[in-house]
């Protein structure tokens, strides 16, 4: 498979490429990322191997991430910029002290849609996304808001990062009801140390047409293979601490079995990683982010691992997430209702919580 390979977001007629450019770390201005010329080299090198989709946000470096996709865009001209996919985000306050400046509000959203055109230098968002949930604000409020911008033609499509499943569910029937635009895709973090999401987000986004896109594939950096027991495996700087509550022995077990199929498949662990994760039912296009032209040349090399079933299995019996209500309620109550009882007059079903045996059933 190839990053050209593309796929559709949810029930949208969006195709992206299955592994999205993160522009995160797009500028130093976070004491971590690309310089500049760096970061023009990734879209660069991205957009060679057949790329299509680059999610940034206008907080990134303090809106530097977005100015410098803006003029790779204007460098490679109109042709690039209609062959691109261009994700980014509102809600992060740009202005400290101005309580309209963050926030889902429609104030908010107009003046951040407005100030991430003008970084980016051009006229749609491809992808808007709404980046952390606002509880203040109304959800119609907000589902309105982004429908106008829908119909202005300065967003193409609108996507929830970081929202309960409640509150996206509420908002995709909303929209529905209304005949709004409604929500393509979602964004959450996912890997194999983050299967929380697979509870309630993921079958949620599934039955409801949303693309998922996953964020930190890595865990920050922890299922890089550069922590081992042993410590540290390398001098390069990383956000990973070394007293990083993920670096535990339930870690380095799940690292021992990386590192393991990645010897016996010729790849790195990393790879293993983001293979992993592009197999589970639901993903669309994982979001990754590299600091150097080799890092997002090992992450696109990934899409040519085929992992067996047997590593599957492997790597979901060490990262399988606990059962939490309604699942370990639901995981006895499988069978079907047998009969009814009459209580109060009215007839109620009877559940069964275990197989009734011939003589019940006689």
């Amino acid at each position: 498979m190839s990053l050209s390979r593309y796929r559709t977001l949810g029930h949208s007629g969006l195709r992206v490429s299955p592994l999205c450019l993160g522009a995160m770390t797009f500028g130093e201005q976070w004491g971590f990322g690309a310089d500049e010329e760096g970061s023009q080299r990734q879209l660069d090198l991205y957009a060679d191997h057949g790329g299509n989709f680059i999610d940034a946000a206008n907080i990134y470096t303090k809106g530097h991430s977005e100015r410098i996709i803006g003029e790779w865009f204007t460098a490679g001209g109109a042709a690039r910029r209609d062959r691109t996919v261009i994700a980014t985000k509102f809600g992060g306050s740009m202005h400290r002290g101005d309580p309209n400046a963050g926030g889902s509000g429609r104030v908010a959203i107009m003046r951040a849609c407005e100030a991430s055109l003008r970084r980016l230098q051009t006229d749609r968002i491809d992808l808007y996304w709404v980046h952390f949930w606002d509880r203040f604000t109304p959800i119609e409020e907000l589902m309105r808001t982004l429908d106008l911008l829908v119909q202005q033609g300065k967003v193409r499509y609108v996507g929830f990062s970081d929202h309960p499943a409640w509150i996206c569910a509420q908002a995709q029937t909303i929209a529905s009801f209304r005949g709004w635009a409604p929500l393509a895709a979602i964004q959450i973090e996912w890997s194999l140390l983050q299967r929380t999401v697979e509870h309630e987000l993921v079958p949620m986004a599934r039955g409801l047409g949303m693309g998922v896109c996953p964020w930190s594939p890595l865990r920050g950096g922890v299922l890089t293979g550069k922590f081992t027991r042993q410590g540290r495996q390398t001098t390069e700087p990383t956000r990973v601490r070394d007293d990083s509550k993920f670096l535990t022995e339930k870690t380095y077990l799940l690292i021992d079995a990386m590192q393991a199929i990645a010897a016996e498949l010729g790849c790195t662990v990393p790879q293993v990683a983001i293979a992993w994760l592009d197999a589970q039912p639901g993903c669309t296009s994982s979001i990754l982010g590299a600091r150097t032209e080799a890092q997002l040349l090992d992450t696109i090399a990934s899409l040519e691992v085929q992992l067996a079933a047997a590593h599957l299995a492997t790597l979901d019996e060490l990262t399988r997430p606990p059962d939490h209500f309604p699942q370990t309620f639901l995981e006895l109550a499988k069978t079907t209702m047998l009969n009814a009882s009459c209580v109060d007059g009215v007839e109620a079903p009877v559940w069964e919580l275990s197989p009734a045996t011939d003589e019940e059933r006689a």
